[in-house]
């Protein structure tokens, strides 16, 4: 609730008047002075792209350079209209481009530019499958938009395989056990703890 509309809310008659046609008169008066707030407020609240009517929005986004592609939810039209000036401005490095995917609910995404054995115009995109599978549209929306001219982009599926480190103390020694990863299993190592004199 509005302040203003608060303030209707906290409007109250004197004891003797808060029964029969001064309380309906209050009811109606809370009404018309809410109604009236919304009318005079609606236009301020159509500068804001995540708050506005459709049309407007659809204004907007031809005033932004936005398309709306097939399939995409309204919120993350809005998010990519309100956002549009900030991501035009972040295209140009890379970590402007991971912010673009952060601010858009893409989430962690790694960019990485001029690889050995690749190309040196490709630029690998490393993200998760579930985030490929769950925004392919979108993805290819914003390198279509704000991708860089000349160069081609590359998708890579990255996932988290978890390694467990142990190091313990030992008589005086460091030591660090092996870790195996896919059953390939390293040699520890071992470090004295003499004292020197």
């Amino acid at each position: 609730m509005t302040e203003f509309g608060k303030k209707l809310a906290a409007l109250t008659l004197p004891t003797w008047m808060n029964k029969g046609e001064p309380a309906k008169l209050l009811k109606a008066a809370r009404r018309f002075w809410l109604l009236t707030y919304r009318w005079i407020t609606w236009p301020v609240s159509q500068c804001d792209p995540l708050t506005c009517a459709e049309p407007v929005l659809h204004l907007m986004a031809y005033d932004r350079d936005v398309t709306r592609f097939n399939g995409e939810p309204l919120s993350l039209f809005r998010k990519r209209v309100a956002y549009a000036f900030i991501n035009a401005r972040d295209a140009g490095s890379v970590e402007g481009f991971i912010s673009i995917f952060e601010r858009l609910g893409i989430g962690y995404v790694e960019l990485l530019e001029r690889q050995p054995d690749i190309d040196w115009d490709v630029i690998v995109v490393r993200l998760s499958d579930s985030q490929i599978a769950d925004n392919a549209q979108l993805l290819l929306q914003i390198i279509r938009q704000y991708g860089r001219t000349c160069r081609r982009y590359q998708f890579e599926v990255i996932t988290s395989q978890h390694l467990m480190i142990r190091a313990g103390w030992d008589q005086g020694e460091y030591v660090v056990y092996p870790a195996s990863l896919a059953g390939v299993e390293s040699s520890s190592a071992t470090f004295s703890a003499g004292i020197q004199e």
